[in-house]
């Protein structure tokens, strides 16, 4: 088998057998292949496509291209989520308990934040001693003990994602849906949950920013769930503007707190409410998502959401009366108002700038060695529909050092935009695919 003959074969449109996939992905990750070979094959499936069937071939080849975890182990159906990347996006750390105290085992593999978006894995780093880098071992035995784990995922997980997507990002093929498909679902495959749910952004903070693109992606990822053999729904929601009121790792750890310990409503809260519905029922511990809804309530409401979080932190090393006492975390002790220049209504509040202000106080990072400061970060006041006077605080800005400080406050002031009439606001929530199809709310 010729690597060339496979680039002309996708580059004249025809469809790539099994075999084909796996000899390109085995050939490229052991170092045989070129880049300029592997550049070529990319280029020619950003142009020419690939069929459901390509993809999920490309999938299982990528998931199986290192080390895989096996949770059979573990008793029962196991459930993992995925967002597609947010500002302001802590739904984990809100709907992972309330599952898991539920009755389903969460057993989830998390990576670090990069650019505007945050990670569940830096947001938990911000809890004194948590420690996410747990081994395979103590990963299934937590989950077997507590019902949940949230850890950073091994190196040897899924190597031709990390070649591949090195690769993507430097020759102009990252915004492809089969080759977005395959990158995150391979990663879901390899970490071993029997069911998945995606939560696929659509927005200016998202990747996708049209929301057709966003169902164009959703039910790609479905499909592929779906042939491979996991039980897969994916949630379409809206990431116009932030999804919570605070940006930056221990800032977005107390508000999760304050949610599943009834202190606090909001858009963070409903989404998450849905989306642990959607993997109780995805999971089949219930017979309607209706009835998944009133489960995952029931147990916020109870304060066993609450309960299982702390006994998560527990488990991997850290200070689990951060729940009850959220000021253990560590915050940033000068803060900032940011004022509204005039009256108005808030017509939109761009998520890519507002995260990335909160990059340049130091939250966030642009490349995965460099260092975040936990305790910096953002803490809105308003949100788009809302009426605001000249002079009212905006937001609250949490710093350590004054160093970029002006240009963060003018990136945000950039994306928060006031105008006299009141928006037509967007919904929280676009629509699910599962494998009944798409429908659309």
């Amino acid at each position: 088998m010729r690597m060339l003959d496979i680039i002309l074969k996708k580059r004249d449109g025809e469809e790539l057998t099994k075999d084909e996939i796996d000899f390109f992905v085995q050939e490229y990750v052991a170092g045989r292949m070129p880049d300029y070979q592997a550049s070529a094959l990319l280029m020619a499936i950003y142009f020419q496509g690939m069929t459901s069937r390509e993809t999920a071939d490309l999938t299982l080849a990528m998931a199986y291209s290192g080390e895989t975890v096996d949770l059979s182990p573990i008793p029962g159906i196991k459930v993992d989520k995925h967002s597609t990347g947010g500002v302001g996006d802590t739904t984990t750390l809100v709907v992972a308990p309330l599952v898991a105290a539920c009755g389903v085992p969460v057993a989830k593999m998390s990576g670090r934040g990069l650019g505007h978006t945050g990670g569940t894995i830096d947001k938990l780093e911000s809890i004194p001693g948590f420690n996410p880098f747990q081994s395979i071992e103590d990963f299934i035995r937590i989950v077997k003990e507590v019902g949940v784990a949230v850890v950073g995922q091994t190196e040897n997980l899924v190597p031709a994602d990390k070649k591949l997507y090195a690769l993507r990002d430097v020759t102009g093929t990252v915004e492809h849906k089969s080759l977005i498909a395959s990158s995150v679902m391979s990663k879901k495959i390899a970490a071993g949950a029997d069911a998945i749910v995606l939560d696929v952004k659509a927005g200016s903070g998202a990747f996708m920013e049209s929301v057709e693109e966003a169902f164009e992606l959703a039910q790609e990822m479905v499909s592929v769930g779906i042939r491979v053999g996991r039980s897969t729904t994916a949630v379409v929601t809206d990431m116009s503007q932030p999804l919570g009121m605070a940006i930056g790792n221990a800032l977005e750890v107390r508000e999760a707190i304050e949610i599943l310990k009834g202190e606090r409503t909001g858009a963070l809260k409903e989404v998450s409410l849905l989306l642990g519905a959607y993997m109780l029922y995805t999971a089949g511990r219930c017979q309607t998502v209706k009835q998944g809804r009133e489960m995952v309530e029931e147990a916020l409401d109870s304060g066993k959401g609450a309960q299982k979080l702390k006994e998560m932190i527990r488990a991997e090393g850290g200070d689990e009366r951060v729940v009850d006492n959220p000021s253990l975390l560590p915050v940033a002790e000068e803060v900032i108002a940011i004022k509204a220049q005039r009256g108005g209504y808030i017509s939109s509040m761009d998520a890519r700038s507002i995260g990335q202000a909160a990059r340049l106080l130091g939250a966030g990072r642009n490349t995965k060695e460099d260092k975040i400061d936990h305790r910096v970060g953002i803490v809105l006041h308003k949100r788009v529909g809302e009426r605001v006077e000249k002079g009212e605080t905006l937001a609250e800005f949490y710093l350590t050092k004054e160093e970029n400080l002006q240009e963060a406050i003018d990136t945000f002031s950039r994306g928060v935009i006031i105008d006299e009439q009141p928006p037509q606001t967007k919904p929280l929530v676009y629509g699910v695919v599962t494998r009944e199809g798409v429908e659309r709310w």
